[in-house]
């Protein structure tokens, strides 16, 4: 998501500093390319060296040593982004105010790119009265100002002013990268398994973890589409907060929640594992141990992709099979039974897919008898190799 974005870091003086090296790690492992700069405060709680090492690039400090004052203004203007973090309580009032004393501010001052701020101070320096009035400044003057955390202070105390963690400012900074290729269109997405009541503590379920189903969400949000994701009891949901998330248990919450929803998307995408049985009678009590054997009778769940296709008017309607054998014939007869424009094939016996793995192995058929495969992948990867798929022939 962020491959050859040029992300310029600008450390002010705040304990939170230290956080930076884990955010360059993140931003080097997404593909970015990251350059630094910090003020001499700053330097004093995270090393110059580690950041320079992390990022491959000089950390860069003094405003008058090397001729920095020139490249102040090409550290400005060379950004795609740039991330002020930790946000300090003076820089932001410098920032504010045009206070031109440091490299920093220099920096900020001469940017051409969106500058984006992580403020990290303590609960009452950042209640205070100035310190809200500078922050609608920057924001006014056109800043990202994330939110604070609450949380454990450098003071001892508990509060709102910490800095958010690495992960989520990376977050942000995705987001801020959003594309455009789905812009406008609005997806609806299933994840996770359906949990079948037995009695008050017993289920019937499989091994789904969401994961399939997350990455589907969150490629599809990064690539500008607008998210509902429909998910059974998943171990893994979406991080971004703007990827509306509709909880459900059973296969008949999932259905009707889908046939809520339906009419109101241009894409719907099935990818959780919704039970296929549900018991026909749910016991009010727990079922005690009693018989050598015990029979439990089973009915049909509703079939939700079947139902979307009849109902589909011009949406694209997508459905997973996972198949343990014969798959892709399974495959084509879901195809043309469910009237789906696409499946996407999961077979048990590729090594690395199935539940569980972080990993995948898909096919993508379509009506029009296209096959295309994606070889083993990370989920995040066959995520937007399925929304490439789709958007080439939507």
């Amino acid at each position: 998501m962020l491959e050859g974005k040029k992300i310029l870091i600008a450390i002010s003086g705040s304990i939170a500093a230290y956080k930076i090296i884990s955010l360059t790690r993140l931003l080097i492992k997404e593909g970015a390319e990251v350059k630094i700069v910090m003020t001499e405060a700053a330097s004093k709680f995270v090393s110059p060296l580690v950041l320079s090492t992390l990022s491959n690039n000089k950390v860069i400090i003094d405003l008058f040593k090397e001729d920095l004052w020139a490249n102040h203004v090409m550290l400005g203007r060379w950004a795609d982004l740039m991330v002020i973090a930790p946000l300090s309580c003076n820089t932001l009032a410098k920032m504010a105010h045009g206070f031109c004393d440091n490299l920093l501010v220099s920096v900020y001052l001469s940017a051409t790119c969106k500058v984006m701020c992580a403020p990290a101070m303590d609960e009452d320096m950042w209640h205070h009265p100035t310190t809200q009035q500078n922050i609608a400044t920057v924001k006014n003057n056109g800043n990202i100002v994330l939110d604070v955390a609450n949380g454990d202070l450098a003071s001892g105390l508990k509060g709102e002013g910490r800095m958010l963690e690495p992960e989520e400012i990376l977050l942000s900074i995705k987001s801020f990268f959003r594309k455009d290729n789905f812009k406008g269109k609005r997806v609806l997405i299933t994840s996770g398994p359906t949990y079948e009541v037995i009695d008050p503590v017993r289920f019937i379920a499989n091994h789904s973890t969401g994961k399939m189903g997350t990455a589907l969400a969150e490629a599809f949000y990064l690539l500008g589409a607008e998210v509902t994701l429909i998910s059974g009891p998943a171990k893994v949901l979406p991080q971004y907060k703007e990827i509306s998330i509709l909880p459900v248990v059973s296969a008949e919450e999932m259905y009707d929640s889908c046939l809520d929803n339906f009419s109101k998307c241009d894409i719907a995408i099935l990818a959780a594992a919704v039970a296929d049985y549900t018991p026909i009678e749910k016991a009010t009590q727990k079922i005690k141990k009693k018989e050598a054997i015990f029979d439990l009778k089973l009915k049909k769940t509703k079939d939700i992709l079947k139902e979307l296709g009849k109902q589909k008017k011009n949406q694209i309607v997508v459905g997973f099979a996972l198949e343990t054998n014969n798959a892709m014939t399974n495959a084509e007869t879901k195809l043309v039974e469910k009237n789906a424009d696409y499946i996407v094939l999961n077979s048990m016996e590729d090594t690395g897919a199935g539940f569980g793995f972080d990993t995948n192995s898909v096919i993508v058929l379509d009506k029009n008898g296209d096959k295309n495969e994606s070889g083993l992948l990370s989920k995040e990867d066959a995520a937007y190799f399925i929304a490439s798929i789709i958007e080439k022939k939507m």
